[in-house]
C-alpha cells in the first residue's frame, strides 16, 4: 500500500496545575515484595512499569475477571438477564474456598449471585453463574478461553470459572491487565459494582476483600485472589484527574503486603507519569481528495479516542506523524481504513492507531470517473 505523509508536527498539549512540575528524570520503581507485578495505563495501554510479566502464575480468583466479562457479554447479548431466577446446583453449593453462602435447590438472582462474585468473590456464586450460562462449568470454561484468544490473551489457559488451583490453569500478570483493561472499558456500567464495600445474602453481610478501597478514595477496583500456591494477589485501579491506572501483584506474602506493593505502583504512576487525550473519537484530523467520487472531499478521524501517557511535564516533546492511502479512490465506506497515525517520544513510538473515513463517498457518474482518472494520470 502506497503511503504519503500528509503532515508532521509537534503538538503542546494543555496542562493543569496539576502538572505544572516539570519531571526531567523519572527515578525506578521502588522495591515491592511482589514475584511479578505490572502498571498499565488504562486509556493509552502505556506500560509504565513490569517484573515477569509474561511469566505464569496461578491467577487464584482473578481469574473471576474472566468469569465477569462472559456473563457481562451474556447480559449484553440478552442470553441471560440480571432478574433470572437461578437455580442452585449441589455442585456449586459444595464448591470449596470463598462463599455468599447460597443453598442447594434454592433460587437466586443473577443479580444477586454477581453482586456475590464481585464483592464476596464467592467460589458458589461463580459456578452457579457458569452453569447458568452455559449448562456446565466445563463448557463455560471453553467461552472462557474463546475469549481469551479474542481478547489477544497470549498466554492464559482457564480450566474453572472460580480460579481454585488446578493443573493447566494459569495467566500472567500482562494478560490481567490487559483483560481488566478490557471489562472497564467495555463495560463500565457493570464495573461500577468493583467499588461496593458490602453486600449481604442470606442474612449475612460480607466486606469487598479489596484493602485498597477502604484506603484510598480514587480506587474502584478490582479484585483480590490468593492460593497457597498463587500467593496473596491483587489487581487494583484508580482514577485521579482524568487518568486511570491497572496495577497488578501476584506472590505476596500477606494481605498487607499485597496492598502495600499496589499503593506504592498506583503513587508511582500517577505521580510520574501523565496521561493526555490527544485527539478525540469521531473529530476531523484531516480532508483529502476522494478520486472518483460524487463528493471531492473525504473527511479522517478516528474510531476511538487517542491517548498518550508521557512522564509528567513532557508536553514539548511529542511528534505526531500520520500517513494515508496515496490517491484514494471512491466508493469509501464510513469507517474505511486509510491509513494510521503515531505519536512518538524522544523517537520513541508511544501509540498508533487506525485512520478512517469518517463520511462515506459514493462513486461518481463515468464522466466523474474518467475525469479523475484523466488528472490522476497527468
Amino acid at each position: 500500500m502506497k503511503t504519503i505523509v500528509f503532515f508532521l508536527t509537534t503538538v503542546i498539549l494543555p496542562f493543569s496545575s496539576a502538572y505544572a512540575q516539570k519531571i526531567t528524570v523519572v527515578p525506578e520503581l521502588p522495591s515491592v515484595e511482589a514475584k511479578s507485578y505490572i502498571i498499565l495505563d488504562h486509556h493509552s495501554g502505556k506500560l509504565i512499569a513490569e517484573k515477569n510479566a509474561d511469566q505464569a502464575i496461578d491467577p487464584a480468583s482473578l481469574t473471576k475477571i474472566m468469569t465477569a466479562y462472559i456473563v457481562y457479554e451474556a447480559l449484553e447479548n440478552n442470553s441471560i438477564a440480571m432478574d433470572d431466577q437461578v437455580k442452585i446446583s449441589k455442585n456449586a453449593w459444595r464448591t470449596e474456598g470463598s462463599r455468599m453462602f447460597i443453598e442447594p435447590d434454592s433460587l437466586v438472582s443473577v443479580s444477586d449471585l454477581i453482586s456475590g462474585m464481585v464483592i464476596q468473590s464467592g467460589n458458589d456464586a461463580s459456578v452457579a453463574l457458569a452453569e447458568h450460562v452455559a449448562g456446565s462449568e466445563s463448557v463455560f470454561a471453553g467461552l472462557m478461553n474463546q475469549k481469551a484468544e479474542a481478547l489477544g490473551l497470549k498466554d492464559s489457559y482457564f480450566k474453572n470459572a472460580t480460579g481454585l488451583t488446578e493443573e493447566g490453569h494459569y495467566s500472567t500478570v500482562r494478560d490481567v491487565a490487559l483483560l481488566s483493561q478490557r471489562l472497564i472499558h467495555d463495560f463500565p456500567k457493570h464495573y461500577e459494582l468493583y467499588a461496593v464495600h458490602e453486600f449481604s445474602y442470606n442474612k449475612i453481610n460480607q466486606h469487598n476483600r479489596n484493602p485498597l478501597l477502604y484506603r484510598d478514595a480514587s480506587v474502584d477496583g478490582i479484585k483480590t485472589g490468593y492460593t497457597k500456591s498463587a500467593g496473596y494477589c491483587l489487581v487494583a485501579s484508580a482514577e485521579r484527574d482524568g487518568m486511570r491506572l491497572i496495577t497488578v501483584v501476584t506472590g505476596n506474602s500477606s494481605n498487607k503486603k499485597r496492598a502495600e506493593d499496589s499503593e506504592t505502583m498506583m503513587n508511582y504512576g500517577f505521580r510520574f507519569f501523565a496521561t493526555h487525550r490527544i485527539y478525540e473519537a469521531g473529530t476531523v484530523l484531516q480532508t483529502v481528495r476522494a478520486w472518483g467520487g460524487e463528493e471531492k472531499m473525504v473527511q479522517l478521524g478516528l474510531k476511538r479516542d487517542f491517548y498518550i501517557t508521557v512522564p509528567r511535564g513532557a508536553q514539548g516533546d511529542i511528534d505526531i506523524n500520520s500517513q494515508i492511502i496515496d490517491k484514494p479512490k471512491a466508493p469509501i465506506q464510513a469507517y474505511q481504513s486509510m491509513g494510521f497515525i503515531e505519536a512518538s517520544y524522544n523517537k520513541e513510538l508511544l501509540q498508533k492507531a487506525e485512520l478512517v473515513s469518517l463520511n462515506e463517498i459514493k462513486q461518481g457518474s463515468l464522466f466523474t470517473r474518467a475525469l479523475d482518472a484523466f488528472l490522476i494520470l497527468f
